[in-house]
C-alpha cells in the first residue's frame, strides 16, 4: 500500500484506498490529484515526494469526500501547497462538518464525525481551469458527488475518481454511494465512450477499457431502481424501504451505512418520482412512497 505506481509518461499513482493520481510538471514540480484519506496518509504520500525530491506545488481535489481530501491539510502544511476543488465541493473542503452533516440531514451525531466521514479542514480554493498546469484537464464528472470531476493527462491518462465502483465492491456492498442519479447515469454514459492509454479510477483497478465496468455500475444502479419500485408495490415509508433493502441485500446496519446508504437511498427515491414511477403519499402523518 501506498506504493508509487507509473501510469505514464509524466503520471503516476499512489496505490491507497482512495487512488492519489500524481502529475509531474517538471523535474522537480508535481501536483496530487487527491491526497487520501486522513494525516498518516499525507505523511506517506510526503515520503514519496521526498524520496522522489519532487516539489509539491498544488492538489486538485476531485470532490470532497473525506477520504479523498483527508491528506490536505498535513500536505498543505508541509508544502505550502495550493488546495483546489471544483464547486460546491469547494465548500465542503474548507467546512468538512457539512459532510457528515448531509448525510444525515441534521447535525450528525458522534457515530459521523470521525476521519471517515469528517476530514479536517483545509485552505481550498474554487477549481477553474485557470489554475491547471499545462498538460492537465478537468473533466465534468458529477452524479457521485455534487461537482466532481476527474483529470485527463497529456500522456493519455484519465483519473475517474469515484464514478464508478468495482466489481467486487459492488458485488460486496450493492448499493453504492451517490447523490444524484440521472446525473450519475449520464456520467456513466459518458466514460463508457471515452477511451484513453490508461485509466485510472479510485476504488477500481486501472484498465486501458473502461466500457465493460462503466456498463456494470449502470446495471447495478437500474437493478437497486427496479428493486426499489417493486418493494412499493404497497406504500412504503422510507425507514420501511431501507430495511428491505438492507435485509434482501444482507447488508448490516451501524451509524456509517445508515447515512451512506439511507442518503443514497433518497437520492433514488426522488429521481424515481420524478422519472414517473413512484408517487409520494402523505397518509397519518408519514411519507409513503408508492409504485405508479
Amino acid at each position: 500500500m501506498y506504493e508509487l505506481e507509473q501510469a505514464g509518461q509524466d503520471s503516476f499513482y499512489i496505490q491507497s484506498p482512495a487512488k492519489i493520481g500524481l502529475f509531474r510538471m517538471n523535474e522537480t514540480d508535481v501536483c496530487l490529484i487527491d491526497s487520501g484519506s486522513d494525516k498518516e496518509a499525507g505523511r506517506k504520500v510526503r515520503q514519496i515526494l521526498d524520496r522522489n525530491n519532487w516539489h509539491l506545488t498544488a492538489i486538485f481535489n476531485t470532490h470532497s469526500n473525506a477520504d479523498h481530501i483527508g491528506g490536505n491539510k498535513y500536505l498543505q502544511g508541509q508544502s505550502g501547497c495550493k488546495v483546489y476543488a471544483p464547486g460546491i465541493d469547494c465548500d465542503f473542503t474548507n467546512h468538512p462538518i457539512l459532510e457528515p452533516a448531509f448525510l444525515y440531514g441534521g447535525f450528525p451525531p458522534k457515530d459521523l464525525r470521525h476521519k471517515f466521514l469528517l476530514a479536517q479542514e483545509s485552505e481550498a480554493k474554487p477549481l477553474t481551469d485557470d489554475f491547471l498546469p499545462e498538460g492537465l484537464e478537468s473533466i465534468a464528472l458529477p452524479g457521485h458527488f455534487f461537482d466532481m470531476v476527474g483529470f485527463r493527462t497529456k500522456d493519455d491518462v484519465v483519473y475517474l475518481a469515484d464514478c464508478l465502483s468495482s466489481q467486487a465492491t459492488l458485488e460486496k456492498y450493492q448499493i453504492g454511494f451517490l447523490y444524484d442519479v440521472a446525473a450519475y447515469l449520464a456520467t456513466l454514459e459518458q466514460v463508457k465512450e471515452m477511451r484513453a492509454a490508461l485509466f485510472v479510477p479510485a476504488h477500481a483497478e486501472p484498465t486501458e477499457d473502461i466500457a465493460p465496468l462503466a456498463q456494470y455500475n449502470i446495471d447495478k444502479v437500474y437493478e437497486i431502481a427496479d428493486k426499489i419500485v417493486e418493494l412499493c408495490r404497497e406504500p412504503l415509508g422510507f425507514e420501511a424501504v431501507l430495511r428491505r433493502l438492507f435485509l434482501d441485500y444482507g447488508l448490516t446496519m451501524n451509524f456509517e451505512q445508515y447515512a451512506l446508504v439511507g442518503s443514497t437511498v433518497r437520492s433514488y427515491l426522488a429521481w424515481l418520482k420524478d422519472a414517473g414511477r413512484l408517487e409520494a403519499l402523505f397518509e397519518d402523518a408519514q411519507l409513503l412512497w408508492r409504485a405508479v
